[in-house]
C-alpha cells in the first residue's frame, strides 16, 4: 500500500525554523516529483513547494519564496521542507503529495507559529 507519513511539526515562535519529513513508501518514489500543499482553517489548499524526481528542480510559492527549501533524498525515500522565518501566517497542516496524478496524500502535520 501507499504511504506518505509527514512528521516534524509543531509549535514554534515568529522567527524560528522547523524541518519537515514525509517519508514514502508503496511507490517508486526516485521517479515522481513531489510538493508540499498546507492548508489552514477555512482557506484554500494552497501549493508551497515541488521538487522533480531527481530534485535538479524546485519551485516555490510566492509567500514563501526565500524562506523554505525543498529536497529530497531518494536513497531515503524522503522528501523534506525546511522552514526559517517563520511566520504566524505559515500556520497551517502541511501535506506532502505526488505532484502528478495519481495523487499519494499524506496525513498531514500541523505547524502553528505563535507567540
Amino acid at each position: 500500500q501507499v504511504q506518505l507519513v509527514e512528521s516534524g511539526g509543531g509549535l514554534v515562535q515568529p522567527g524560528g525554523s522547523l524541518r519537515l519529513s514525509c517519508a514514502a513508501s508503496g511507490f517508486t518514489f526516485s521517479s515522481r516529483a513531489m510538493s508540499w500543499y498546507r492548508q489552514a482553517p477555512g482557506k484554500e489548499r494552497e501549493l508551497v513547494a515541488t521538487i522533480t524526481s531527481s530534485g535538479g528542480s524546485t519551485n516555490y510559492g510566492d509567500s514563501v519564496k526565500g524562506r523554505f527549501t525543498i529536497s529530497r533524498d531518494n536513497a531515503k525515500n524522503t522528501v523534506y521542507l525546511q522552514m526559517n522565518s517563520l511566520k504566524p501566517e505559515d500556520t497551517a497542516v502541511y501535506y506532502c503529495r505526488t505532484l502528478i496524478r495519481p495523487w499519494y496524500w499524506g496525513q498531514g502535520t500541523q505547524v502553528t507559529v505563535s507567540s
